[in-house]
């Protein structure tokens, strides 16, 4: 006598033609076309439906099949309100399988519409309604986003599975023209009797030898706690246990410590008391004073006063960060100032403008880089750092009414 259909649901995928393709491992039992089954989890049978589709998997392409059996891995359409974790089963006999257990989000960003000087200049899908479409639709494949809308209707709160889960989904959304704007990402706590918690995560890296002292002396400061140590064959391998913010940029300045040759993995392990502060970074930003193209003569005093983020012309606006200042606090600078020409030449008065080369930052550099007063710019052509308030009178007011209350 065969056994009763039982298939758990592994993972979703999305189709626009079928919508949501349910891809499992059938554990007993076959499924056929039109056959009606059960949802079922371990709260009992949560729904019903009918199969309108079977596929199997032939290398990289889905091919349809009438009927499947067991210990086949296919993925099934036709069905509603199905989560990674349920149980396809038959419904006279229904049993739900052991499910799969999903770590919770641990940071979120805000998604906003590009309201900068250069607003719809570059994408093709700017609206707030082009937002939502968007990201809802990820949520359809992607079973460990969550997305929720702002409270002002004006975009909306995104959560995932640390810093490269949201990186990935910003530049494909950059990729099909989409323009936005993100905020800092921010961890996600909870408060248990009366206590702040947050996420924590274990990580593991394996390292040359003469690179673990950096990496260390890193992880040092990020909050991270040395659980082991071994070394074999010249080689490190550390295992830390390390709050979730203490990963934000650390990937990008990981590479450039190991020369690119480290290994690093990191898998959620606990919600723990909070760890303290972590400081994002210490220098504070240079800000351009007006909309305008940047002029070789003008970057090069600016030079001095900390690193540029650009070369000569390129066009900026109000508002928009250009570079690092040396110090702590922000400055805001003139990128356009020309040099004053009269009708006398003199001796050494036309020496060449010599620049060093603008820093350039990838996608994930600029989210660990990005402090709460600022906005992430993001465009098919163009990734750009900005204040949330573009000109330096407001920037003052705000300021002055935080230390009102401060007082």
């Amino acid at each position: 006598m065969d056994s009763p259909f039982q298939m758990l649901v592994s993972s979703i995928n999305y189709s626009p033609f079928l919508g949501r393709l349910y891809v499992g491992k059938i554990e007993a039992g076959k499924v056929s076309t039109n056959q009606e089954v059960a949802i079922a989890n371990s709260l009992g049978v949560v729904n019903r439906g009918r199969v309108s589709k079977i596929y199997q998997f032939q290398g990289a392409q889905m091919v349809e099949t009438p009927l499947a059996q067991t210990g086949e891995i296919v993925a099934l359409a036709g069905i509603e309100e199905v989560k990674v974790g349920d149980t396809f089963c038959d419904p006279h006999e229904p049993s739900a399988l052991s499910g799969v257990a999903i770590d919770p989000p641990t940071i979120s960003m805000n998604f906003v519409p590009n309201d900068s000087p250069f607003a719809g200049t570059e994408g093709k899908f700017v609206t707030s309604r082009h937002l939502r479409e968007r990201l809802y639709k990820e949520t359809l494949s992607d079973i460990a986003l969550q997305v929720e809308p702002l409270g002002d209707g004006m975009g909306f709160k995104v959560s995932g599975r640390g810093e490269l889960h949201l990186s990935i989904l910003i530049e494909k959304m950059r990729r099909e023209d989409y323009e936005f704007q993100v905020t800092r990402p921010q961890v996600i706590f909870k408060t248990i009797n009366q206590k702040l918690y947050e996420p924590y995560e274990e990580l593991t890296i394996d390292v040359e030898e003469a690179y673990s002292g950096a990496v260390i002396e890193n992880l040092g400061k990020r909050k991270g706690q040395l659980l082991e140590m071994s070394q074999e064959n010249g080689m490190t391998k550390l295992l830390y246990k390390i709050p979730t913010r203490g990963l934000l940029g650390f990937r990008s300045e990981f590479m450039n410590e190991t020369r690119g040759m480290g290994i690093m993995n990191y898998v959620f392990l606990e919600f723990e008391e909070y760890a303290g502060e972590i400081k994002n970074r210490k220098n504070g930003t240079l800000i351009a004073n007006e909309n305008c193209t940047t002029v070789a003569y003008a970057l090069f005093n600016l030079q001095e006063r900390g690193k540029l983020f650009y070369g000569p012309g390129i066009k900026v606006y109000e508002g928009q960060i250009i570079g690092e200042h040396a110090r702590e606090n922000d400055l805001t600078v003139n990128p356009a100032k020309g040099k004053k020409l009269t009708n006398v030449r003199a001796a050494g008065s036309d020496e060449n403008v010599l620049l060093t080369p603008p820093v350039v930052m990838s996608l994930e550099k600029y989210i660990s880089y990005i402090n709460d007063d600022e906005l992430l710019e993001v465009t098919p052509d163009s990734i750009r750092l900005r204040k949330k308030y573009l000109t330096e009178t407001q920037r003052k007011k705000l300021k002055n009414e935080g230390n009102k209350k401060a007082v």
